[in-house]
């Protein structure tokens, strides 16, 4: 990895695939050489934890979305390169807007035979108005970070978050229990906003159970939360910047938007 971030013919560093455990990397590398070195660095799932300790110790912008392996897909991938580009490829601030459609299976395994379905967008959990710098990424593996020197400062952001079925049936349980020992962190204060990604089918996190969750942690309030947004587990999933600036207002409709400048 450090190879990488010093080779001046590597232009952007993607991770292949994701994992389990990343963290145990973090004492070993040298972040005064990525600082010196500033490199695209790219991936989604347990690459969180490199990701966000290499915002929090260098203040580099780091990426969460396409793995390598994650340019092979054929049907959907229109959409994850579209934001692909307007994320890395463009000077412009951009709108985050609903994929059309999104589908949760194994298209490693077969390309043609894909279960593809009609996407119904963001859900609107509370409304509001926020802005600020973006931290997050798979909650569970965030979470790892939590206590450490190796965790970035969430104050004053909105936190882009998912996770995945690992936990199968208490799925719901154990995100709501990471959730809150998220918000029981001592720099939880002025979180302008939450966007929650897809879940995944298999977990069975029904509308109802992501309503109660959210609706009785009396921190998250007065502040915007939407879910069903394009990252996490499924396909497709558009890239953002952690340690960029988004800004988030959720009347009846929502908009969502990547900033620039």
């Amino acid at each position: 990895m450090e190879d990488a971030f010093t080779d001046k013919k590597v232009k952007a560093i993607f991770t292949a695939i994701g994992g389990f455990n990343s963290n145990q990397l973090l004492p070993y590398l040298d972040y005064e050489l990525i600082k010196k070195n500033p490199k695209i660095f790219c991936g989604y799932s347990d690459i969180t934890i490199l990701s966000n300790a290499i915002f929090a110790k260098t203040g580099l912008v780091t990426y969460y979305g396409l793995h390598f392996s994650t340019f092979a897909i054929q049907k959907e991938s229109e959409y994850n390169l579209k934001f692909f580009k307007k994320c890395l490829m463009s000077e412009q601030d951009f709108l985050v807007t609903p994929s059309p459609t999104w589908s949760d299976d194994k298209w490693f395994l077969d390309q043609e035979k894909r279960k593809i379905k009609k996407n119904k967008g963001f859900i609107i959990l509370n409304k509001g108005y926020g802005k600020g710098k973006i931290i997050g990424g798979n909650l569970g593996t965030f979470s790892l970070l939590n206590g450490t020197q190796f965790a970035p400062d969430i104050s004053d952001s909105i936190l882009f978050i998912e996770d995945n079925d690992m936990v199968g049936e208490a799925f719901a349980v154990e995100f709501d229990r990471t959730l809150q020992s998220l918000i029981q962190q001592k720099n939880f204060k002025n979180i302008q906003g939450i966007v929650i990604g897809r879940f995944n089918k298999s977990a069975k996190m029904t509308l109802e159970k992501i309503k109660y969750i959210i609706k009785t942690k009396k921190e998250l309030k007065n502040i915007p939360v939407i879910a069903n947004a394009d990252f996490g587990h499924t396909n497709p999933l558009f890239t953002f910047p952690i340690g960029g600036v988004a800004e988030l207002e959720v009347t009846n409709q929502v908009k969502l938007r990547i900033l620039k400048h």
